[in-house]
């Protein structure tokens, strides 16, 4: 039993069984200063209970649902908003909920619905217009895109950059690269000049690029990696666009090299304001090392969580609306999962709602597009792991949620000894699940500067595989908020 059951149970106890409604209502008033203090998944059980207790009071819904924003279960945050609107259509806040749900699921019309109604009802409400306005745009764009775009195929970006036209200005004092090449001696200096808050040259920037757009298109889907028996090979996961604490892996776990090799496992961008930076650094050893450095793509390497969570605002501001196009190409290249020594299988997100799924089939999937809602390429970068058997519907709204039975009947078919993904934010910086099969793990402490969970990172060995846990706390960095170039429409989640 965890300490919130033993304190609901304690609370239960002295409650008057008479008058469950203000029990309920005690609940909701110690869920809300949990939530006070980001104390989110207290909150979540407070609230829980409050609507086992008196299950008709739209108020307890929206509550939990907006929790369930901050902690990305957008799945049920849609669900709770909805079942606030349903026990009462008057109850604006529940309206504004679901909107939030969905646009943190990417589906803009329907968020846009919500945002109307809430303007028809207080016509003078400013703060609503321009959540509708600033919908009604996203909308309008989409459609947009769509009607220019000939069979859905858009223009190729990377055709359109001129690096000849692109001077270098006698002030520019950052960076070069030798003869086009990323060296060690251009990353040691790139480093550096991002962790004073530098920029990189965007004559560089785009020829990086576009060279690891080259590089990514001639790789599949499923990427092998061998590991000598003495190597040690470093897994982290999401970084989230914390430069800071990248830099501190390097520090505690030394710098990539072709004898201290990395997989970056997926969200190397958006929430954190230094997403350019990260991404920046990681490309570059991607060059550097392409065979000892490698990177998954994460459900955050997509266009609508990157116009949603920062990363294509970040980019324009730094740079370009046409490089933030490219990134979106080169996004589309990345590969959806790696195997390691043919035991370990790493991926952003989880397992599948299928059983018969083989490795090969992952290594023949089309990736290069925006993901899908649905099937293996959905799953690999959203699913996540349930502690009982059997599947779920997924909490975030996309993917699915698997059991123990699952994971093992995956294995089995597909010879591996466990897997490794991320996507979820750990107190401790990881997690072992499924009787030591299923490793989540998670490279941003402190996430959003709020979760004040810790880092991790993963080594292993080639001979026995065996998984050893690295973790840490985040450092300083400088004063610019995490989301600061997010869609303003996220002010009600993060």
């Amino acid at each position: 039993m965890s300490d919130i059951e033993k304190e609901i149970s304690l609370l239960m106890s002295k409650a008057d069984e008479s008058d469950p409604a203000a029990f309920a209502e005690l609940c909701k008033n110690l869920a809300n200063e949990h939530f006070k203090k980001q104390e989110y998944d207290n909150a979540i059980a407070y609230y829980s209970h409050a609507i086992r207790v008196n299950p008709n009071v739209a108020v307890y819904y929206a509550n939990r649902s907006f929790a369930y924003l901050k902690t990305e279960c957008f799945g049920y945050a849609l669900n709770d908003a909805s079942k606030a609107v349903e026990l009462d259509r008057n109850y604006v806040k529940g309206f504004y909920r679901r909107a939030a749900a969905y646009m943190s699921l990417g589906k803009f019309k329907e968020a846009l619905k919500d945002y109307e109604h809430v303007t028809k009802v207080r016509p003078n409400d400013k703060d609503a217009k321009l959540k509708y306005n600033e919908c009604n745009k996203i909308v309008k764009k989409i459609a947009f895109e769509k009607a220019i775009s000939i069979d859905d195929k858009r223009k190729n970006v990377a055709d359109t950059i001129n690096l000849d036209a692109m001077t270098i200005e006698n002030e520019y004092a950052g960076p070069e690269l030798e003869n086009g090449k990323v060296t060690l001696k251009f990353m040691k200096e790139l480093m550096d000049m991002y962790s004073k808050q530098g920029k990189l040259h965007r004559k560089y920037a785009y020829k990086i690029l576009l060279d690891i757009k080259n590089y990514f298109m001639k790789q599949p889907s499923l990427v092998d990696i061998t590991i000598g028996d003495t190597e040690k090979f470093t897994v982290c996961g999401d970084i989230h666009g914390q430069f800071y604490d990248l830099m501190n892996i390097f520090q505690l776990n030394g710098l990539p090299s072709e004898t201290n090799p990395y997989l970056f496992n997926g969200d190397f961008v958006d929430r954190g304001s230094f997403s350019v930076e990260c991404i920046f650094t990681l490309f570059g050893f991607k060059l550097l090392y392409p065979n000892h450095f490698f990177m998954s793509r994460g459900n955050h390497e997509s266009a609508t969580m990157n116009q949603m969570y920062g990363f294509d605002g970040e980019v324009k501001a730094k740079y370009t609306a046409q490089m933030a196009e490219l990134f979106t190409e080169v996004y589309n290249w990345l590969p959806l999962a790696h195997c390691l020594n043919r035991r370990v299988l790493v991926m952003h997100g989880g397992l599948f709602s299928r059983d018969d799924v083989t490795l090969k089939e992952i290594c023949e999937i089309d990736r290069n597009r925006q993901p899908p809602e649905e099937g293996p390429m959905c799953e690999l970068l959203w699913s996540d792991p349930q502690p009982q058997n059997g599947r779920a519907p997924s909490k975030r709204g996309v993917g699915c949620q698997f059991g123990p039975d699952i994971t093992k009947k995956f294995l089995e078919l597909n010879k591996l000894d466990y897997i490794i993904r991320s996507h979820e934010v750990k107190n401790e910086g990881y997690e072992v699940a499924h009787n030591g099969t299923c490793i989540t793990v998670f490279s941003a402490p402190n996430y959003c500067d709020t979760m004040g969970n810790k880092g991790a990172f993963i080594t292993l060995k080639g001979k026995d595989m065996i998984p050893k846990y690295t973790t840490y706390e985040a450092v300083p960095h400088p004063n610019v908020k995490p989301m600061a170039y997010a869609n303003s429409l996220l002010s009600l989640i993060c």
